[in-house]
């Protein structure tokens, strides 16, 4: 089965129960919901909204995750960072590995974009690859033109 070369998807949709690892919860009782709106053809990418209610909770990264928030505010903190209210508009980067203790003071909604990290020696040898591709279609480029 081939994936479309394009999809297309949208923010306002009907979000599913995505709880918090309980032990993670600090204060309140935080509701997550998420939608999953795209995977990569390897899998090892998607793109999800993810909303959230108040609360506050610890945050575990096992993959490289972007977030843009589209509505409502948060607080986010980690080991050496202090205590900072991203809003609308914002947008965060969270490395694998990284941990992060997040007050959600009312609602929260993201759009968030998660990578699985690849071995170093791995990247390597990717970005070669694609550097291959690109000097490949800029000599081919030339010929035919």
């Amino acid at each position: 089965m081939s994936l479309a070369l394009i999809e297309t998807g949208h923010c306002n949709v009907d979000l599913k129960p995505s709880p918090i690892e309980p032990s993670w919860i600090i204060e309140g009782n935080p509701q997550a919901r998420s939608h999953l709106l795209s995977t990569s053809a390897c899998g090892t990418a998607t793109t999800l909204i993810w909303s959230c209610t108040e609360g506050k909770f610890n945050w575990y990264y096992d993959l490289d995750e972007t977030i843009m928030i589209l509505e409502g505010s948060m607080v986010i903190e980690s080991d050496g960072m202090p205590p900072k209210r991203y809003g609308v508009g914002d947008v965060v980067f969270f490395r694998e590995g990284a941990h992060a203790k997040w007050h959600i003071e009312k609602y929260v909604k993201k759009v968030a974009f998660l990578r699985q990290t690849n071995p170093a020696g791995l990247g390597y040898a990717i970005r070669a690859i694609n550097k291959l591709k690109r000097m490949s279609s800029v000599l081919g480029g030339r010929r035919s033109g």
